[in-house]
């Protein structure tokens, strides 16, 4: 290919499991305490409010902990957590996380049921479930609630996305094992519970259309004016996929502003003390008592503004050939899996160099570019960013087109880094567009990458597949200033791929500012930064706590405007200020996410200051941080649990490739060491399996040219299965595992 190749290499290759599959659960017997999940979603607007009910059932003759790990957008508000045993519903405390994982221990060590549900600390788009000594026979549910904002789609379509599929994440050394690497899958096709969904639409403008990737009933529209519609998932549907809901509304770019009256107390130290609201105020103060006393902002009590811009700009433009373009390309070993479980499926790879060559032929000419892939390593195709012309357009496409998902592990801080320190080209501004299937475990560190040298760049990033990680694609646009687009599949990705290349194209936008008309005696605190990319017909949302009085037939208005080229624009919106109390306080939930948010992505986030506003606002509004984790105790239980419960981890979709089966070994817990079978040529398969354990493992292998290759990311597949095992295991709890193979050793802590 005549590449260049950079001259760093990661560690020494080790055995490792499969890049695409985690651990798989393969024959196991014992049944999984999850029966089903179902789910009712309420859209108004372009906000949907979520109810998840997660049904349970010990069929096992000892008590278990079921422990669910599972993806959700980023952007989601979580804001209730309950569970129903026997009868009773138990209400979830939000609780600073290490108190609440305290409170949740030592409820399982005096063998009452407790439930716990927090944030994984890696990245914000991956949760875990625990339910604690659910007794043989006994049936439980829990259910969570969530609020989030839905994005408007390149074609118009409101996008709803239920996700199913959580991909390992590759680990680089020094950084904790992922928590995905141990959370234990299956084929397509053999998921032991099924998923029920509703979903019903509510927009002033009409409903055209209802679309999903999944089988869906027909649309039934619920009024006559066709403002409210509602659709659900065909029976007996499995959550082996992410479930996708297109809505198409009459209008959707109307800037519009919505004012919810405030619910709460304001003053929680002035609550009686046997309230939530005092009870969540003295935490904060105990945990940091070392602190001068900063009393609790009225996040709640008072009205918070949703502010919906649609900015626009002179319609005469003319095309720029100005811009440095670098398109960087993940090669990793789990861009070889598909983009979704539908037959037939193209592989990740393909997706994104489909993507990618569709971007170089719509490059202006006379503009720069240059492509980079990554995995362990990095390569460039060019030394420099080369000029574009017919000539080199057509190098790069060919070189695109031999690009295979062959460069190991999923390492993007590296070429990152490489590219960051190399001078732009003046007058070319840099933009910079990423591939990738988001199966990193370094989240945070990538993203802040991204922000530290965002004032020299813009960044535009693309999810490829299912499973993406909505954290990693929507931290790294956010925090460059570009836009983010996700492609699980053909449908829709040329008008994505255009409108992201459009993006960048246009100049950057400058002195972005919000100026505020209110009543006399109101005033507009800003909950959300405002906006610093602005980009043609793209929505921009600002959160506003508006605190005052308000008068009878009081209006507002709010102006954001912004300096385009040598011109001042301004978009003005004026609104009503009397509101109606809502029956869910739902734009304070996505403010107090909003706010949490940037606090948590801020650079006091890591000071003693910035986790005590985190928890703060994480408290107070009820919505869970990264700090914070919701726990319940069922202290009535009848019978304490004897002894600790089993622990059972609830498997997940995997996308796995097809391949030759080995022989299985029974392999018992103390022998943890395998020195790789006798290989033939092709690709193959070891069962490991053993009556200690829940499930089966399974190791993949690949024999050519007489040496040994594990068709892999990370190691953490075997430490999954003493996790798992029959006794019970902190999650903090450390676990060596050792592998050999073919000269070469590892180990992993967990």
């Amino acid at each position: 290919m005549g590449i260049e190749k950079n001259s760093y290499r990661t560690r020494p290759k080790m055995p490792l499991p499969p890049p695409c599959c985690g651990l798989i659960v393969v024959g196991s017997k014992l049944p999984v305490p999850l029966k089903g999940i179902s789910v009712d979603v309420q859209v108004k607007g372009f906000v949907a409010d979520v109810s998840a009910t997660l049904k349970y059932k010990n069929e096992e003759e000892k008590a278990v902990e079921a422990i669910f790990v599972f993806p959700m957008d980023e952007d989601s508000a979580v804001y209730s957590f309950e569970a129903k045993v026997e009868g009773k519903t138990i209400v979830a405390d939000l609780q600073e996380k290490k108190q609440a994982h305290k409170t949740y221990d030592e409820a399982i060590s005096k063998g009452q049921q407790a439930f716990l549900l927090e944030e994984d600390e890696s990245s914000a788009d991956v949760f875990s479930c625990n339910v604690g000594n659910l007794p043989p026979g006994q049936e439980a549910e829990v259910t969570l609630k969530y609020v989030r904002e839905l994005p408007i789609e390149a074609d118009g379509a409101v996008r709803f996305v239920l996700p199913a599929v959580l991909n390992p994440r590759y680990t680089p050394e020094d950084q904790p094992v992922s928590v995905t690497a141990t959370r234990p899958q299956v084929p397509i096709g053999d998921i032991p519970y099924t998923l029920s969904l509703s979903a019903h639409f509510q927009s002033a403008y009409g409903i055209a259309k209802i679309l999903s990737n999944c089988d869906i009933s027909p649309v039934e529209h619920t009024n006559e004016d066709k403002t409210a519609a509602k659709v659900s998932l065909a029976e007996g549907h499995k959550f082996e996929r992410d479930v996708e809901l297109l809505a198409y509304y009459s209008e959707v770019n109307k800037p519009s502003v919505t004012v919810e009256a405030g619910t709460v107390p304001a003053d929680a130290s002035k609550e009686p003390k046997s309230s939530v609201s005092h009870k969540l105020w003295t935490l904060v103060q105990q945990k940091f008592s070392s602190k001068p006393h900063i009393r609790l902002e009225s996040l709640m009590t008072e009205s918070v503004a949703m502010l919906n811009f649609y900015p626009s700009f002179p319609a005469v433009q003319e095309q720029t050939n100005c811009g440095e373009f670098i398109f960087v390309v993940d090669q990793s070993g789990s861009m070889a899996c598909a983009m979704n479980s539908e037959p037939n499926a193209p592989q990740r790879i393909d997706s994104a160099k489909e993507t990618l060559i569709l971007l170089l032929k719509s490059l202006p000419l006379g503009c720069y570019f240059n492509i980079f892939g990554f995995g362990s390593h990095f390569e460039s195709f060019f030394t420099e960013s080369k000029e574009y012309t017919q000539q080199s357009m057509e190098e790069a496409v060919k070189k695109v087109n031999e690009m295979k998902s062959n460069f190991g592990g999923t390492e993007i801080l590296r070429p990152l880094k490489n590219i960051y320190d190399t001078a732009g080209r003046p007058d070319h501004p840099r933009q910079l567009f990423l591939f990738t299937d988001g199966e990193v475990g370094n989240t945070k560190e990538v993203i802040d990458e991204v922000q530290k040298n965002s004032n020299n760049h813009r960044c535009f990033a693309f999810g490829i597949g299912e499973g993406a990680s909505t954290s990693l694609i929507k931290g790294m646009a956010r925090a460059g200033s570009g836009i983010f687009e996700f492609i699980t599949g053909k449908d829709r990705m040329q008008t994505k791929v255009l409108r992201a290349l459009k993006c960048s194209l246009q100049p950057t936008v400058k002195n972005v500012s919000l100026t505020w008309s209110l009543p006399s005696g109101m005033e507009a605190i800003l909950l959300s930064k405002v906006p610093t990319a602005i980009f043609q017909g793209q929505r921009s949302i600002v959160y506003a706590q508006l605190k005052g009085k308000v008068e009878t037939e009081a209006e507002g208005e709010v102006c954001l405007q912004y300096n385009f080229k040598d011109e001042l624009l301004k978009n003005t919106i004026h609104f009503p200020l009397k509101v109606e109390k809502a029956e869910r306080p739902t734009i304070h939930r996505l403010a107090a996410k909003s706010l949490i948010s940037e606090l948590e992505c801020g650079k006091d986030s890591r000071s003693e200051d910035g986790k005590k506003r985190i928890l703060e606002v994480s408290l107070e509004s009820g919505v869970i941080s990264s700090l914070t984790a919701f726990v319940a105790v069922n202290k009535d239980t009848k019978t304490p649990v004897e002894g600790p419960p089993v622990r059972r981890d609830i498997p997940a979709p995997g996308f796995m490739h097809d391949q030759k089966r080995g022989q299985i070994n029974d392999v018992s817990q103390a022998e943890r060491q395998n020195s790789g079978p006798v290989m033939k040529s092709g690709e193959w398969e070891q069962h490991e399996k053993s009556t200690e354990w829940p499930y089966d493992i399974v190791v993949r292998w690949k024999q050519h040219e007489g040496t040994t290759e594990w068709l892999s990311d990370s190691l953490e597949l075997s430490a999954a299965a003493l996790s798992g095992g029959g006794h019970r295991v902190a999650q903090r709890q450390s676990v060596e595992v050792v592998a050999l193979s073919g000269g070469h050793s590892g180990k992993v802590t967990v």
